[in-house]
């Protein structure tokens, strides 16, 4: 079972994921936001830190997927290095 640290590691992982495919297709947290139907930026400014406990849900991955044109793997990519870690942990306890 993952602790709470793994997973807000895991939030942090995906949250910078985000980022990196949001830069690389330059479309800028405002615009990606507006998209997502959201009127503010905070949202993904926000998850896009982990910034107070702030962090994209599976709706959030499965809309930034399509609007970005990502697979939502790639998205999620590091975050079964975290489970693996976590297996790994449990077995040597």
């Amino acid at each position: 079972m993952l602790n709470e640290e793994q997973i807000l590691e895991a939030y942090k992982i995906i949250g910078q994921n985000v980022a990196k495919v949001r830069k690389e297709r330059k479309v800028s947290q405002l615009s990606l936001s507006l998209d997502m139907g959201y009127k503010s930026v905070s949202v993904v400014s926000f998850a896009e830190i982990s910034l107070k406990g702030a962090h994209f849900n599976i709706a959030h991955l499965l809309q930034i997927s399509t609007i970005l044109n990502v697979p939502l793997m790639e998205l999620l990519d590091g975050v079964q290095d975290i489970i693996d870690m976590s297996k790994t942990e449990k077995l040597s306890n």
